[in-house]
């Protein structure tokens, strides 16, 4: 008799895939995902440091100011660690700031208008250099570092040459006495008190536009659109993002957040020196990076690069309340830029090894 050969045995089912959007994550690895993470930890041993070594500098008037400090970078750093998240970078975004605010009081001046009629055709003025930037960024082939470059030293030529024609010096005239002045300085310039403690209404600005811009970010389509721009821009237009109109639209934010600090700048002292803001768009840029920005796109945060200009609002006014030499704050600038890079990348690194 011939025995039978024994039936081979089932083969096992496939085990279930499951959809990585289903995952449960843990809070820990949800924070150890977030960009902003590095600069959070920079900041708080930063204000550690400084109450230490700074008597006053955890006073409630010394908090304002350093919040001040803050707000004043912070309203430009953020749009233009949104720009950086798409992969761009603006160098004009510094005098942009002083642009705009020669045209509200050059144009206010000369027309004898109300100054609202300045601030608005200092609006469409600002935005038109961002849609500018933009077009020709996408329309033609350098890339944003030079395209920016060009346009920084125009706008720098520009602002000292048409003050120089209109007004005869470097400043501009006053406009103190205009019609629109005063509530215009309550909207850009004003002080709030609060508990017997002043506080400057471009922290309102600020922290405006931090939710502006983490919504847009985290919530809506454009969002998803800056990050797939900045990650790879044929990936991105591939899958039929626009590419184009993305872009525009992060210069014009840029243009826009410029537009405000001119207003403040002008509304805060009545005239306007043409030379200033060369050198802020680096300043800018340090306090994205800081905030988690990576420099080749894709990465980064809104709330980061306000923990970028927080830090730097409490680095400035730190070392004059620990009564040092403020020679050295480009020095500690530089410093907090590596070691902030260096945290970031090991936050990442981290970050990726527990997915």
């Amino acid at each position: 008799m011939t025995a039978k050969a024994p039936a081979p045995a089932p083969a096992p089912a496939p085990a279930a895939r499951t959809d990585e959007r289903l995952v449960k994550t843990s809070p820990l690895k949800k924070l150890m995902g977030r960009p902003e993470l590095g600069s959070v930890v920079g900041a708080i041993a930063v204000f550690l440091f400084f109450s230490f070594v700074a008597d006053s500098f955890l006073q409630a008037n010394s908090l304002a100011t350093v919040l001040y400090a803050a707000s004043t970078l912070g309203i430009m750093a953020v749009p233009v660690a949104l720009l950086m998240i798409g992969g761009e970078f603006d160098l004009s975004a510094g005098v942009l700031v002083t642009t705009s605010a020669l045209v509200s009081s050059m144009f206010s001046y000369q027309m004898t208008a109300n100054v609202w009629v300045g601030v608005g055709v200092s609006l469409l003025v600002t935005l038109a250099i961002g849609v500018f930037n933009g077009v020709m960024l996408t329309r033609t082939d350098p890339p944003s570092f030079i395209i920016t470059l060009g346009t920084f030293l125009m706008l720098t030529g520009m602002n000292l040459g048409f003050t120089k024609l209109i007004s005869g010096t470097v400043s501009t005239k006053s406009i103190a006495d205009m019609e629109g002045f005063s509530s215009a300085k309550d909207v850009f310039a004003s002080t709030i008190t609060v508990g017997g403690v002043d506080f400057k209404i471009t922290i309102l600005w600020w922290l405006g536009l931090i939710l502006i811009a983490t919504w847009i970010l985290l919530r809506t389509r454009v969002g998803n659109w800056i990050f797939a721009v900045g990650g790879g821009e044929d990936a991105a237009r591939a899958v039929g993002v626009p590419v184009a109109k993305t872009k525009i639209g992060l210069y014009m934010g840029v243009a826009f957040g410029a537009w405000i600090s001119g207003q403040h700048l002008l509304f805060s002292y009545d005239t306007v020196q043409s030379g200033e803001g060369v050198g802020n768009e680096l300043i800018y840029i340090v306090a994205a990076v800081i905030g988690g920005c990576l420099i080749t796109g894709g990465y980064g945060s809104a709330v980061g690069a306000a923990v970028g200009a927080l830090i730097f609002g409490m680095v400035s006014k730190g070392i004059v309340f620990a009564e040092w030499n403020s020679d050295w704050f480009k020095f500690f600038l530089g410093v907090m830029l590596l070691l902030a890079t260096l945290l970031n990348h090991w936050v990442r690194k981290r970050a990726e090894a527990t997915k």
